[in-house]
């Protein structure tokens, strides 16, 4: 159970979650940098194999200095637990970022094309005893009403073992609006 309860916790705050927020823009104008800047919100959900079902609450807080995006993410699950991560997104090219943060093994390179993201990237949910790694496939998804979707696949030795979905608004009525 206790592993159980960490790999919801790592996996319900990493889509980044990690990652979006909605701003009105055209569909194909999907940066980073311009949806998290400032003030953002989302309402998510986390699903296991195990049956084990989550949700949660999150504030976002992005800062923008030249090419660097540092997006603060405040949880606050239902069951009254809190988590706060922080992302660091560097624009490497038109279309693509480097990313990092804390609990992820390495960096992950997110690809954009149009108005849809993707990355992928590993995280040991058991950092101080005996490796326990798995791979989240975020898949961002900019939305014609100006919110983000972001749906990721949590897989261990190649087997999916959960999922997640976020959604994010610039207002926290407008995530409210739109929570999964």
């Amino acid at each position: 159970m206790i592993r159980l309860r960490r790999l919801f916790h790592l996996v319900a705050t990493l889509p980044l979650f990690a990652l979006l927020a909605a701003v009105p823009v055209e569909a194909g104008d999907l940066r980073l940098e311009d949806f998290f800047k400032g003030k953002t919100y989302a309402y998510g959900s986390f699903g296991a194999i195990t049956g084990l079902k989550r949700s949660f609450r999150v504030d976002l807080t992005g800062t923008v200095r030249g090419d660097v995006l540092t997006l603060r993410e405040d949880f606050r699950y239902d069951d009254g637990e809190r988590d706060t991560k922080t992302w660091i997104f560097t624009r490497t090219g038109p279309n693509t970022y480097s990313g990092t943060r804390e609990d992820v093994l390495g960096a992950t390179t997110v690809r954009v094309s149009g108005a849809i993201a993707r990355f992928s990237y590993r995280v040991d949910l058991n950092p101080s005893g005996k490796p326990n790694v798995v791979r989240f496939f975020d898949k961002l998804e900019l939305r014609p009403d100006g919110t983000l979707r972001n749906t990721a696949l949590v897989t261990k030795f190649a087997l999916p073992i959960a999922r997640v979905k976020v959604n994010f608004a610039r207002t926290l009525s407008g995530a409210q609006a739109i929570r999964p």
